[in-house]
């Protein structure tokens, strides 16, 4: 591939680390606003994580990545133990911000494996070897997501409708995205095509960011309603689905937002079919099926309000899982750094990431 400007230079990026600074677009004010917090401390980026400010399974493991740096910023100084004690703590902290993404616990373990198997006795030092750790995992998601456009792109075909769920866009990840990566390199070399967005319920992240970053590119998207994607199927107007995902399991089972397996279903019913974007920080070998992946259960008030109205009767039960399980045999492949990965998945993924 040419070295060519992929994104829009106004499309603003979701994570900066800038002077030893974090920053990060709070990306629940999209698309009204623009507007980047700088993160002083642990607490803040884990509610920044949590209130999905910054989202998206490769994006949360860098951000956290950089928030272990930024919360051991006033203890470069200290005791070298002690430095250690406080990284695993929080480390161990900020993994537990959100469950389901794989990245997140991925990223901390990295660097805490680095600091217990250091042998610096140096505090300052092993505090710039986490930061240039941090700075790695960054700079290693934009190769990944280049990975994935390579080899997504000779799947989108000109005149084609793609179907997409949620936001694995260019806001998810270091850079391009993984589910909107190939759809980037097609737009970039002329491929005519035209992509439908779900609104994805509850919390909207296809319509306030999908579209939204989609549209700043000058890619043909169309916003749509999750209940639509059965009748655009129905019609002829999908040809493929392209999703992202926030864990990979060992057997080739997918965990991503919410709705993604009636998507699936739906594509299987219409002969459609359905791929799964996805780096190799989020396969997870240690996952033998979907049913070990814990799915993160949200606030019902994400159900029962919308844009701050009330939209259910006072006292309603509610569930919100965030997130739901596709099983593999709904997935036509997996678009992966190394390559598009198709059943058997065990032993491909095994082959190929183990």
């Amino acid at each position: 591939m040419n070295k060519v400007q992929l994104l829009p230079k106004s499309l603003p990026k979701a994570i900066r680390w800038e002077d030893n600074k974090l920053y990060l677009l709070d990306q629940t004010r999209l698309p009204a606003e623009v507007v980047f917090e700088q993160q002083k401390d642990e607490k803040q980026v884990w509610q920044s994580i949590r209130q999905l400010k910054v989202r998206g399974a490769p994006a949360i493991g860098i951000a956290a990545a950089y928030g272990l740096c930024v919360a051991l910023e006033p203890f470069k100084d200290a005791d070298i133990s002690d430095y250690k004690s406080k990284s695993l703590a929080f480390a161990d902290y900020l993994g537990d911000a959100r469950p389901t993404a794989v990245n997140l616990r991925w990223a901390m373990d990295r660097l805490k494996e680095m600091v217990v198997q250091t042998d610096l006795a140096d505090t300052s030092q092993l505090h710039q070897q986490l930061i240039q750790e941090a700075e790695k995992i960054h700079a290693e998601d934009i190769v990944l997501c280049l990975g994935m456009a390579r080899n997504g792109l000779p799947l989108i075909k000109p005149g084609m409708g793609i179907l997409t769920h949620c936001n694995a866009g260019s806001l998810a990840t270091s850079e391009l995205g993984t589910a909107t990566a190939p759809m980037y390199l097609a737009h970039q070399n002329g491929i005519p095509f035209k992509v439908y967005a779900d609104e994805t319920r509850p919390l909207l992240q296809g319509a306030r960011l999908t579209s939204w970053e989609l549209q700043q590119a000058g890619i043909d998207v169309t916003l749509i309603t999750d209940n639509m994607a059965a009748h655009l199927m129905s019609q002829g107007l999908v040809d493929m689905v392209i999703t992202g995902t926030d864990r990979v399991a060992a057997n080739g089972d997918v965990a991503n937002k919410i709705g993604t397996l009636g998507v699936a279903i739906l594509a299987k019913h219409f002969s459609i079919p359905f791929y799964v974007a996805c780096p190799s920080s989020t396969i997870d070998l240690n996952s033998a099926t979907g049913e070990d992946i814990p799915i993160e259960e949200r606030e019902a008030g994400e159900v029962t309000t919308f844009a701050g109205v009330s939209t259910a009767p006072e006292g309603i039960q509610v569930r919100n899982p965030a997130f739901d399980v596709t099983p593999n045999n709904l997935v036509s492949g997996l678009i992966t750094e190394k390559g598009l990965i198709t059943a058997p998945y065990r032993e491909k993924l095994a082959d190929m990431f183990g």
